[in-house]
C-alpha cells in the first residue's frame, strides 16, 4: 500500500479483505480484536486510505456497533487513526449537520486536514447552519480555528457576498499568517463574483489601515489586478475587468493616502504587464 496517492483497484482489494476481516470480528463481538487490527491499518499517513477506511465502514448494516471505537479513535496518539475515526462518523452522519459540526468542533485542532474538508462540504450543504455557527469561530483565541472558519466559504460567495465582507471585516486585522491567507484567497474569490459590492468595504477598510492591514489588502487587490490583466486579453468586456480597472482609477486621486497609494501601486501593475501583450 503506497504511502502516499490516490488507491488503484488492487489498493482497494487488498484494504476489502481486510475490513471484512475487522467486521466478522465485530459481528461475533469481538471488539478488542478488531480495533486492534482497525487501528493497525489506519495508522497510514495517506489521506486516501484513511478515508476509503472511514466510507466503507459506515456501510455496514449496523453502525452503531463501530461508533463507540471510532469515538474512542479519535482521542488516539496517532493522527492516521484519528482521523480514519472522524472519516467513519463523517460518513456515518453524513445528513446530520448539527452532529457533524460538533465533530469539527471537537477536533479542529487535533485532526485539522479531515476538518477542512468537512467544512468545505458543510458550506456547500448546509450555509445557513455554517454562517450561525461559523460566527463564533472567528472570535476564538485559537488562529487554528479562526482560519478554518474560511475554508469553503468561497461556496456562498454569490450568493451572499455581504456575510463574507462582515465575516472578514471582523478578521481584517488579525496578525496570523495562516488567517492573512485564508483572507486572500476568499475575498479575491467574492471580489471575482460581486465586485460592486466589494470593492467599497476595502476602501473602508484602507483608510484607517495600519501596516498589516495594508499588507493583507495589498497582497489581495495584487491578485485581482493580475487576474485583470490576463483576462483582458481575451475579453474586457467583463463586470470584475471593468469595475476592478474603475476602482484602481478612483482610488487613484481619492483623498486617503492609503487609498490612493493603493490604487497607484495597483495601475502601475496593470499598466507594466498590459504593456507586454
Amino acid at each position: 500500500m503506497n504511502e502516499i496517492g490516490r488507491l488503484d483497484s488492487d489498493d482497494r482489494i487488498a484494504l476489502n479483505l481486510e475490513l471484512e476481516e475487522i467486521l466478522k470480528l465485530i459481528d461475533k463481538n469481538k471488539i478488542k480484536p478488531a480495533e486492534k487490527r482497525l487501528v493497525k491499518i489506519a495508522k497510514t499517513p495517506n489521506y486516501f486510505v484513511r478515508e476509503y477506511i472511514g466510507r466503507y465502514l459506515s456501510k455496514h448494516e449496523n453502525p452503531a456497533r463501530i461508533e463507540k471505537m471510532a469515538e474512542q479513535m479519535l482521542e488516539h496518539k496517532i493522527y492516521g487513526v484519528r482521523a480514519t475515526a472522524l472519516f467513519f462518523l463523517y460518513n456515518s452522519h453524513y445528513e446530520e449537520p448539527e452532529q457533524l459540526y460538533k465533530y469539527i468542533e471537537r477536533t479542529y485542532d487535533s485532526v485539522p486536514w479531515e476538518v477542512e474538508s468537512i467544512i468545505n462540504d458543510l458550506w456547500k450543504r448546509y450555509p445557513a447552519m455554517m454562517k450561525e455557527n461559523m460566527r463564533s469561530w472567528i472570535d476564538s483565541e485559537n488562529s487554528q480555528r479562526r482560519s478554518l472558519s474560511f475554508h469553503g466559504m468561497e461556496s456562498i460567495a454569490q450568493d451572499d457576498p455581504v456575510y463574507i465582507m462582515n465575516y472578514i471585516g471582523k478578521a481584517i486585522d488579525d496578525d496570523t499568517i495562516a488567517v492573512q491567507k485564508k483572507i486572500t484567497h476568499i475575498l479575491t474569490q467574492v471580489a471575482k463574483s460581486n465586485p460592486i459590492i466589494v470593492f467599497p468595504y476595502i476602501r473602508e477598510w484602507l483608510a484607517e489601515a495600519d501596516e498589516t492591514r495594508i499588507k493583507t489588502i495589498w497582497i489581495s487587490m495584487k491578485k485581482m489586478a493580475n487576474i485583470v490583466v490576463q483576462k483582458k486579453k481575451y475579453d474586457n468586456r467583463e463586470e470584475f475587468v471593468i469595475l476592478t480597472e474603475q476602482t484602481i482609477e478612483d482610488w487613484k486621486n481619492d483623498e486617503n493616502e492609503n487609498v490612493a497609494e493603493m490604487g497607484k501601486r495597483l495601475q502601475r501593475i496593470i499598466v507594466k504587464y498590459s504593456n507586454r501583450y
